[in-house]
């Protein structure tokens, strides 16, 4: 393996415990130890995916001029900022402040890493690599909860010292991330023009799959955690879900290259499989049932992004890839910051299972008109 992406995996792997250690909890902290409500917690969701909405696109433009590694180590400080000052947080509002902080340094480490596996790859190899990539990101989310676990019920930490000791992992990732900045050189010379912008526009099917997907996304990992808790599920046993739903896209991400071989079919499974383990979700009462539910969502939520990704890169002159990957980043900003607003109102308002059967609902409309749209949704020749 290349030695830049090698060191970027372990990057991954790292950020991907201190995700996996803390945000499943962030939900559960708000809502008992703040007191925030369901729409509280849409908006803690909104404001840590609203950033994802724009500065994609203002990343994308900055690695077609500046050092990939170096934005990706800035992305990594504000980070590791954020979820300290978690631990110190009291109140809903500064809950919010704090998140869309993560929601600024995630949009500072997927253009960037993704910029980089591309500027190093060729061919087929770039969906491979980045698969692989999001692969060590999510072992990480997998590993996470699992020492989440240990520390919650065998050390009987808190939530504040818990996310103290993410913080500490997340700090020790830019050890790792400064290596890579001495690799990647300024690019005073590359295109920085608007024009690719209108690059992901060709492809509206994918972007209605894309939506959906990272809406339902959102949605998991925000608002998820709190209603598996008013189901009597404890912080632990929620923490091990997330290592059920981890590993089913640890497994789903290690195939994908033999996925990619059948891409419009993939794509169409996958949704299937999201609105399946929704409308488990909605039906449900048992740690089995919602393992069950966990597994089929980790299926479809980690082949979706590699392979969309694939086929909008495909057409994409590499001098602009840049941009055009903050682009799809921010596309899929528009799902996260929408899926959570959404479940947190009708869970407030109308039943807090009732998110997961209109999502289930929404699913069946995608599903179907991607199977009408086909032949939209199959790669073109690479670049």
């Amino acid at each position: 393996m290349n030695r830049t992406l090698l060191i970027l995996n372990i990057t991954g792997l790292i950020i991907g415990i201190s995700y996996g250690l803390h945000n499943p909890i962030v939900p559960i902290f708000a809502k008992n130890e703040i007191g925030a409500s369901y729409t509280d917690l849409g908006l803690i969701g909104l404001a840590n995916f609203v950033p994802y909405m724009f500065i994609p696109v203002f990343v994308g433009m900055l690695v077609q001029r500046f050092n990939a590694g170096k934005l990706l180590c800035f992305g990594i400080g504000i980070n590791t900022a954020s979820v300290f000052l978690l631990s110190l947080a009291r109140s809903v509002p500064e809950v919010m402040i704090l998140r869309a902080m993560t929601g600024v340094a995630h949009a500072f480490f997927w253009p960037p890493a993704e910029t980089i596996i591309s500027n190093v790859s060729e061919g087929r190899s770039r969906v491979k690599n980045i698969s692989k990539f999001t692969g060590f990101f999510v072992a990480g989310f997998m590993i996470g909860p699992l020492v989440g676990t240990v520390l919650l019920q065998g050390l009987d930490v808190s939530y504040r010292v818990l996310f103290e000791i993410a913080t500490f992992v997340m700090a020790s990732s830019i050890i790792f991330a400064l290596q890579i900045t001495k690799k990647q050189g300024h690019r005073e010379n590359s295109d920085f023009s608007f024009g690719a912008l209108k690059q992901v526009i060709k492809f509206p099917t994918i972007i209605m799959i894309l939506i959906y997907c990272a809406s339902s996304f959102g949605m998991i990992l925000t608002i998820y955690p709190a209603f598996l808790n008013d189901r009597n599920f404890t912080a632990t046993e929620i923490e091990i879900l997330y290592f059920v739903f981890g590993a089913s896209r640890v497994m789903t991400l290690a195939l994908t290259e033999k996925f990619a071989n059948h891409t419009s079919l993939t794509l169409i499974a996958s949704i299937v499989c999201i609105s399946t383990g929704l409308v488990i979700s909605f039906v449900s009462y048992s740690f089995l049932q919602f393992s069950v539910a966990m597994v089929l969502m980790g299926f479809g939520f980690s082949i979706i992004f590699p392979l969309t990704l694939e086929i909008i890169l495909r057409k994409t002159p590499k001098e602009t890839q840049g941009v055009t990957i903050g682009v799809y980043e921010t596309t899929f900003g528009i799902g996260w910051a929408i899926g959570p607003l959404a479940a947190g109102l009708i869970s407030q308002f109308s039943g807090n299972a009732i998110p997961y059967l209109v999502f289930f609902g929404i699913g069946l409309g995608v599903t179907a008109i991607s199977v009408v749209r086909k032949q939209s949704l199959e790669p073109a020749r690479i670049i």
